[in-house]
């Protein structure tokens, strides 16, 4: 058995971890934290988790995390990079779902995030645990910076055309929508019910904090510097992520072939039918990447369309994943729920 804690289990992607691990057949959770929160049975604060989880949640200073196995830190930015380097002389194997080590470049890190960075050192050992691309290096991390949201929508999109050479790296487009859960689980005023209910918007289109990310991250399957134009939209929905990619081809492909070839062994990466249109309802709560690939009649446009649960594969069903990778564990293990419907 694996034994897991988590920092920070109050938010949406800690009570999410908390639900996956809770049945995972090969993981025994040992302590989840919150300072606000400590004492209080986690079934008291989620009554979802009553019968699952019988933990109380504690102080992060008494915790005792250097007895994990492996330590999830569903915190805010900047908390992890803190914390991690006693975890990690003790042994501990440690996935970060925030992003403190997720941009290699750490004068990039500190202008977006706007904080110095605590441990630029670890910056260079921690492996970007976006499976699909790096697997065989996650399995041997002992810090895994895991993906953010969007940026896992938009790389698994663009990931089959640009790895093969088919598109124009200078013309790539991600428009991507996600439900309001993305923006965590604090109290602001666009988040509210009556600012995101009946309305849409687009934010952050000057310049967001996942456009490094996703820009390392499609850079690395060019072999280039590859800058992407990418505009995020809130969307009045509790879950999930739609991206719609727009790529210009640059010599004539078989678009179907290629991505179900790409994929053939991806277990959580799932290749639509030719003009399929995917909906977010059809990932919600599953670790699943579901993605059709659409070539605009008589012309070189591609649409690639990806939806993700932004709090599953694109938070703590990911990490799980990371987690399975990394201690030679089924991949799907404690991630085989089905979508919910509706």
């Amino acid at each position: 058995m694996v034994t897991a804690g988590i920092v920070g289990g109050t938010g949406y992607t800690g009570v999410e971890l908390l639900r996956l691990l809770a049945r995972h057949p090969h993981v025994r959770l040992h302590a989840i934290t919150s300072r606000g929160e400590a004492g209080t049975p986690v079934a008291d604060l989620f009554p979802s988790l009553r019968g699952a989880v019988d933990l109380a949640f504690v102080d992060p200073g008494e915790a005792t995390l250097e007895r994990c196995d492996v330590v999830f830190f569903a915190t805010p930015n900047g908390i992890c990079m803190q914390q991690v380097r006693p975890l990690l002389a003790a042994g501990v194997r440690v996935i970060d779902l925030a992003a403190d080590f997720r941009i290699r470049d750490v004068a990039t890190w500190e202008t977006w995030y706007k904080m110095k960075h605590a441990c630029p050192d670890l910056v260079a050992d921690a492996v970007y645990g976006l499976p699909e691309m790096y697997r065989s290096r996650v399995r041997t991390s002992r810090l895994v910076a895991n993906p953010g949201c969007y940026p896992t929508s938009v790389q698994l999109g663009f990931l089959p055309l640009i790895e093969a050479g088919a598109v124009d790296p200078d013309h790539l487009i991600a428009d991507a929508k996600s439900g309001v859960s993305g923006a965590g689980r604090k109290a602001e005023v666009h988040t509210l019910f009556s600012e995101a209910a009946d309305n849409f918007k687009a934010y952050g289109v000057p310049g967001h904090r996942h456009l490094p990310e996703i820009a390392q991250g499609l850079s690395a399957m060019a072999g280039r510097v590859v800058m992407p134009v990418f505009v995020p939209h809130l969307t009045p929905m509790i879950r999930g992520i739609h991206a719609t990619l727009y790529a210009r081809l640059i010599r004539p492909v078989d678009l179907q072939a290629l991505y179900e070839q790409r994929f053939a062994s991806e277990p959580f990466v799932d290749i639509l039918p030719a003009g399929s249109h995917p909906d977010t309802r059809s990932v919600r709560g599953a670790n699943t990447c579901r993605i059709a690939v659409h070539q605009l009649r008589g012309g070189e446009t591609v649409v690639i369309l990806s939806v993700i649960d932004n709090l599953v594969k694109g938070a703590a069903g990911q990490a799980v994943q990371n987690m399975n990778i990394m201690f030679d564990l089924p991949e799907t293990a404690g991630l085989e729920g089905l979508a919910l419907l509706p």
